[in-house]
Order: structure tokens, then C-alpha cells, then sequence
């Protein structure tokens, strides 16, 4: 909960308005536990308020993006995708079949082993590949 009192003191600090699509884009972001490209927050946001158009998404992504509310995700070679800030350690698994990005709680990563000796492990980013569940299902099905 602290770091909601940080973004409204970041808000109140650069004067960011909140308007209608701000607060659209945000209820997306609390609606969806996985991450969003712009094209899906745009698509998303239309459902809400249909007059929203891209420029109105990128800038209010950077917007929340500056206050901390968002932070960005380089998913290689799927490009940038955004999620809320403050969630707990994750990690990331991409269905190559159906598109979809789920996350993975905690870590699975062993560091202490595997990092070599003598490095100082600053961070580290996980991001799966291969078919869901759900996907392999439909395969052994048909």
C-alpha cells in the first residue's frame, strides 16, 4: 500500500491531470494481471471509452511510466509491454501457439548457484517459451 501514497506524492509533483482516459488505461492495468502491449491497452481502453485513440495511450503510458505507476517489460522478440508497479517477483512465460503471456509467481531461479563465482548479481529477468496448457490440450485433442 506504501507505494500508492508514492505515486500520488509523484502525481502531485509533476501535476499530472487525471483524466477520463487516464483512468481508463489505469482500470485496464487493475483488470489485467498480465502485462499489456500498447495495442492491447488501446484495444482494452476503447472498450471503455471508444474515442481513445494511440497518442492518447503512449502518452499517458509514459505518463504513468514517470510517476512509477507503470514499468516497462522488454519481452524479446515480442517488443515492450507495460504492468502495474509494486507487484511481488515474477517471471514470465510465453505461449507460441496462442499468443499469450501468462506470469509465473516467485522465482525458480537457484542464483547463489547460478551465478559464477566472483559476480555480484544485481537482477535478472526470466521469460519462458513453449505451449500452454490449455494449447496442449487442443493439440492432443484434435
Amino acid at each position: 500500500m506504501l507505494w500508492l501514497f508514492d505515486y500520488i506524492d509523484s502525481v502531485k509533483q509533476i501535476k499530472m491531470r487525471n483524466t477520463q482516459q487516464k483512468e481508463a488505461i489505469k482500470e485496464v492495468f487493475c483488470s489485467n494481471d498480465q502485462p499489456l502491449c500498447v495495442k492491447e491497452i488501446l484495444q482494452l481502453t476503447q472498450e471503455i471509452i471508444s474515442s481513445t485513440n494511440i497518442a492518447t495511450v503512449y502518452r499517458n503510458v509514459n505518463q504513468l511510466l514517470k510517476t512509477g505507476w507503470l514499468v516497462k517489460i522488454e519481452f524479446p522478440p515480442l517488443g515492450t509491454y507495460y504492468e502495474r508497479a509494486g507487484k511481488s517477483h515474477h517471471h514470465f512465460f510465453y505461449c507460441r501457439k496462442c499468443k499469450s503471456i501468462f506470469v509465473i509467481p516467485g522465482c525458480p531461479l537457484d542464483l547463489p548457484g547460478a551465478v559464477p563465482s566472483g559476480f555480484v548479481h544485481e537482477e535478472h529477468d526470466l521469460f519462458l517459451r513453449g505451449v500452454c496448457e490449455s494449447c496442449c490440450k487442443k493439440k492432443t485433442k484434435g
